[in-house]
């Protein structure tokens, strides 16, 4: 692990040891590899441009095969066994949850890298841990007004049944009301679900819009299965980003035209992402994605935040002088209420990590897909997208 060719200049300076929690077998395998790719990208920059405060960082992997017990067990090896300085990963919002306590009680840093349920940040938020880029009410606030004012008044949500997706629902339901708008009905459908059409031919009646909430394999069922059942041309079709993400758009093929979705990034170089930056990391990331996909997938927010939240980790230990586990305290004061400007480091663009709660905010875009490309249709700046803090650290 350590023998990269960048460790000889290191000499004798102990390294930074991160560990990773990843999905790397299991359900969620094809996101956890993207994801991964976005620590590894932020780790070998930092590593090539001297470190931080001189020393190197070690990036200890560690696959929890998509399952929540075993993330357990290996976030506790990486805390009591690999005596890792801090935590920079986590994909599966159920596993993320089932990892807070042992980051707690060993006084480790916790930055997610893509966990979305809402109640990380809310009612389960934690002193430990941070999320650097945004969740649901965010977004619903963001995408909402869209929804209603340009697609329509009366919407039916379907969504994938477990916590990221129940928590991102009454997010919508609750906005699209504030809006002016109105939720119908709403359709749960259980996690990795190959048929959908008996849940999907269930849902009939007067609204306007069909939303869906699904990511990775799911998202291209319900895309495929929803329009062969001609869902998509009898109402309007919109939904979380993470149903059109660049690394889903070769499965959907022409199924997916059309469809409008909310993502904090997209994997084009236009309006506020057309940036020496954004083009940096765009072209990186290209080039590593096709040596673990040889279809060539364009990068996708997996990668943008697992990037961006390594640079987060970066920057706390360089304004805290962090040397180890005992300065977890003065990492998470430096990273409190932390801004940051849209560079090499954060391509994406500004972000607010809050006080009150380690939530941040970002600038969001409204796409469509147009000849099965994102075309970004509105920019909500990150300004637009606040909502109160819900959390008091325990």
């Amino acid at each position: 692990r350590s023998s990269a060719p960048w460790r000889a200049a290191f000499g004798q300076a102990k390294p930074y040891k991160i560990g990773t929690l990843q999905p790397l077998s299991g359900a969620a395998a094809a996101g956890g590899k993207t994801a991964l790719v976005g620590s590894q990208m932020a780790v070998d920059r930092i590593n090539k441009a001297g470190g931080i405060n001189g020393r190197p960082i070690e990036l200890i992997v560690a696959d929890y095969e998509s399952k929540p017990d075993v993330g357990r067990r290996k976030a506790e090896k990486l805390a009591v066994e690999d005596k890792i300085d801090l935590h920079q990963g986590g994909f599966l919002s159920n596993v993320c949850i089932a990892c807070m306590p042992v980051w707690d009680e060993h006084k480790i840093l916790n930055m997610i890298g893509v966990c979305l349920d809402t109640t990380i940040t809310t009612s389960k938020c934690s002193r430990y841990t941070f999320r650097p880029f945004d969740y649901a009410p965010a977004q619903a606030v963001a995408f909402a007004p869209y929804l209603v004012k340009k697609m329509g008044k009366k919407w039916h949500i379907a969504y994938a049944d477990y916590s990221w997706g129940q928590s991102t629902r009454d997010a919508y339901a609750d906005q699209i009301k504030k809006a002016g708008g109105e939720v119908v009905d709403t359709t749960g459908i259980p996690l990795g679900v190959a048929d959908m059409t008996p849940f999907l031919s269930k849902i009939t009646g007067n609204f306007d819009g069909f939303f869906g909430i699904f990511f990775g394999k799911d998202g291209v069922t319900i895309g495929n299965q929803a329009y062969d059942l001609g869902m998509t041309k009898k109402y309007r079709w919109a939904g979380d980003g993470a149903i059109a993400e660049s690394t889903n758009l070769p499965a959907l093929g022409s199924k997916i035209e059309g469809f409008v979705g909310i993502n904090r990034y997209v994997p084009v170089l236009e309006g506020p992402l057309n940036t020496p930056a954004h083009k940096k990391f765009f072209e990186e990331a290209v080039v590593r994605l096709k040596q673990i996909d040889p279809s060539g997938p364009l990068p996708d927010r997996y990668v943008q935040s697992n990037f961006e939240a390594m640079n987060f980790v970066k920057l706390g230990i360089q304004k805290s002088g962090f040397k180890g586990r005992e300065d977890t305290m003065k990492l998470i004061e430096a990273l409190e209420g932390m801004e940051v400007k849209t560079s090499d480091d954060f391509p994406q663009g500004d972000k607010t990590l809050r006080k009150d709660d380690h939530q941040a905010f970002v600038s969001e875009f409204i796409f469509d897909i147009k000849g099965g490309k994102h075309r970004i249709v509105e920019v909500v700046p990150k300004e637009k997208t606040m909502f109160p803090p819900a959390c008091k650290f325990a």
